[in-house]
C-alpha cells in the first residue's frame, strides 16, 4: 500500500501535468472527502487503504478528463451551506454570494422580516436555500425548468432543511409569471454568456448545462424578457435582483431603467468586478 504523502504527491502532480489550475488544492479536497478528515496529511507515512486509493485514482483521472471537481465530489458549500451538485446543473460559485447579501442588505434597510421573494432560474436552489436559511421567516418560492436540476433543488431543499416552495415552469412565461403576485423580491442568476463566451470555455465548464449558461448573443435575452414580464408580480414598493456577467452592468441597468425601475443600485464581487443589480419599481407600475 502507498502512503498518504506518496499518494498526494502523485495525483497533484497528475493533476499538474494535465493542466488543472490549482492541482494541489484539487488533490487536497479529493484526500479530504474520500478519507473523511480535514487533514489528511496529518499523518504522511500512514498507508491508504486499497479501496481508498483506488477511488481517489479514479476521481484523478475523471479531473484530469476536466470534469469540474464539485461534480467530482458531489457537493459543494455555498454560503456556508452544503449543496448537491452533479451533471446537469450549474455548479454555485461565490460571485453569487454577492447577490445574496444584497437581498439581505435590501431586507435589513426595508425592515422586511418576512418577505416573499422568488427565485428565478433556481437551479441547485442555492439561492433560494441560502435566502430561506438566513430570512426563516421569508416565503420563499423557487422557480426551476430543468428535470435534471430540479431533482438537485429538491436534495437541496432537504438536505438544508429549508421550508420552500418550489415551483417547475419556464421563466419566460406569462403563465408562470401570473402563478405570482405581490411580491416584495424577485431575485435571478439567469443564463448571460454571450455566443463568444461559449466558443470560448474552459473545458471544464463544458461539462455545465449549456441551457443554464447561454444567454443569446449578447448575453442580454433573459434581462429583455424576464424584466417586463416579472415587474408585474411585484408589489408597489418591490424589487427585482439580477446577477450578470462581466461588463454587463450598463445594459442591464439601462433594461431596469427602461422598464420602469427606479433606486438601481450595482454591486461589485469580492474580485472587484461589478456582478450585481438591485432596482425597485416604480409605484405607478
Amino acid at each position: 500500500m502507498v502512503s498518504r504523502s506518496a499518494l498526494y504527491k502523485e495525483c497533484s502532480e497528475l493533476m499538474k501535468n494535465c493542466g488543472t489550475d490549482d492541482a494541489e488544492y484539487d488533490a487536497m479536497c479529493i484526500f479530504q472527502d474520500v478519507l473523511g478528515e480535514k487533514n489528511p496529511l496529518f499523518r504522511p507515512l500512514e498507508a491508504v487503504e486499497e479501496r481508498d486509493e483506488q477511488l481517489i485514482r479514479i476521481m484523478t483521472k475523471r479531473r484530469c478528463s476536466g470534469e469540474p471537481l464539485q461534480y467530482i465530489l458531489g457537493e459543494w458549500e455555498f454560503y456556508g451551506y452544503p449543496f448537491k451538485v452533479g451533471k446537469g446543473v450549474l455548479i454555485p460559485r461565490p460571485d453569487t454570494e454577492t447577490l445574496i447579501e444584497q437581498v439581505l442588505d435590501i431586507c435589513r434597510s426595508e425592515h422586511l422580516e418576512a418577505p416573499r421573494i422568488a427565485d428565478l432560474c433556481a437551479g441547485s436552489g442555492c439561492i433560494a436555500v441560502t435566502l430561506k436559511k438566513q430570512l426563516p421567516n421569508a416565503e420563499v418560492t423557487a422557480v426551476e425548468l430543468s428535470d435534471a436540476a430540479m431533482d438537485y433543488l429538491k436534495q437541496n431543499v432537504s438536505l438544508n432543511s429549508a421550508d420552500i416552495r418550489i415551483i417547475k415552469g419556464d421563466v419566460l412565461s406569462p403563465e408562470t409569471a401570473a402563478l405570482f403576485g405581490d411580491m416584495d423580491i424577485i431575485v435571478s442568476n439567469p443564463p448571460y454568456l454571450t455566443q463568444e463566451d461559449m466558443d470560448t470555455l474552459q473545458e471544464e465548464v463544458t461539462h455545465e448545462p449549456s441551457s443554464a449558461l447561454f444567454g443569446g448573443g449578447d448575453g442580454l435575452d433573459f434581462y429583455r424578457r424576464m424584466t417586463p414580464l416579472w415587474k408585474t408580480t411585484l408589489n408597489s414598493n418591490g424589487w427585482l435582483c439580477y446577477e450578470f456577467g462581466m461588463g454587463q452592468h450598463d445594459d442591464v441597468k439601462n433594461i431596469l431603467a427602461g422598464n420602469g425601475f427606479k433606486n438601481i443600485t450595482l454591486r461589485r464581487d469580492l474580485g472587484g468586478i461589478i456582478r450585481t443589480a438591485a432596482a425597485q419599481i416604480q409605484e405607478d407600475k
